[in-house]
Order: C-alpha cells, then sequence, then structure tokens
C-alpha cells in the first residue's frame, strides 16, 4: 500500500472529480505534496477528510462550517477516533435541528406549510385568519420549532 495517493487515486476512491480536489485544496480544505516531477500527492488520512466533505454537502452544509470544523482536527498527524468524536459531536446539534426540519417539511408539504396563502380549502382549517402571519413571513410551520 502506497503511503501517499495521486489525485487519480484519490478521485477513484473517494468518488470526487479531479477538479473538485483542486478547488478543495486551493479552499483550503484538503492538502497535497508535489513530487519531484510537481504532481500533486495526498496522505493518506485525506481520504478520510474527502468523504466527510462530500458528505458535509450533501447534507447542505456550507464551505465555511466544513473549513471550520476541518480546522479543528490535527495538521501534524492523522486524526483520531477520538479526534473524529470530538468534531462529530461539535456538529451533532446542527445536524439534529436540519433533521428536524426536514421531518417537518416532509410531513407538511402537502398540506398547509404556513405560509398564509389561504390559497387552498385547507387554509381556512389549519391556518384559519392567517395566524400563521403572526409568526412571522415564510413558511412558518416549517421554519418553527413548535
Amino acid at each position: 500500500m502506497q503511503p501517499e495517493l495521486t489525485i487519480g487515486a484519490l478521485s477513484e476512491r473517494t468518488g470526487v472529480a479531479h477538479s473538485a480536489l483542486r478547488f478543495y485544496e486551493a479552499e483550503g480544505l484538503i492538502r497535497a505534496t508535489r513530487s519531484d516531477g510537481g504532481q500533486r500527492r495526498y496522505p493518506r488520512d485525506i481520504l478520510r477528510r474527502v468523504s466527510f466533505i462530500r458528505i458535509a454537502q450533501q447534507v447542505g452544509l456550507t464551505l465555511d462550517e466544513i473549513r471550520t470544523a476541518l480546522s479543528s482536527l490535527p495538521e501534524n498527524r492523522t486524526p483520531t477516533k477520538k479526534d473524529w468524536e470530538r468534531l462529530s459531536a461539535s456538529w451533532r446539534p446542527r445536524l439534529d435541528a436540519q433533521i428536524a426540519m426536514l421531518e417537518r417539511l416532509r410531513d407538511r408539504l402537502t398540506g398547509c406549510i404556513g405560509c398564509g396563502c389561504l390559497s387552498m380549502q385547507a387554509c381556512r382549517l389549519l391556518n384559519p385568519g392567517d395566524e400563521a402571519a403572526e409568526r412571522g413571513p415564510g413558511p412558518r410551520y416549517i421554519l418553527d420549532d413548535r
């Protein structure tokens, strides 16, 4: 097993395009060294970081959130299970809130979402007198946590 990965090997292992890997590097999310011929070489622990970035993006986290999380990991050594657990624990509240929002969206999307539109027959029952408007603008029944 090679101690370092080429960009092609990293791309193949993670399912992330070469261009995205170069972008992640330019954004400071991952790091590479250069071979004598100028080719990128990635330490093996980058596999976990790239996988983390890919999943974080899939759930809608911003690059700034991802960057902040990754900056909590050590640069001078391969992150341990404890390092990853600490990062995971710090994200739990953010992810739990996002899961709750997605569940509200799933459960209410076909009915009244509290936008106050009064365009559906059900709005007269679910949002009488446009009371959702008192809670603020937008889809209050989805955005609110009550």
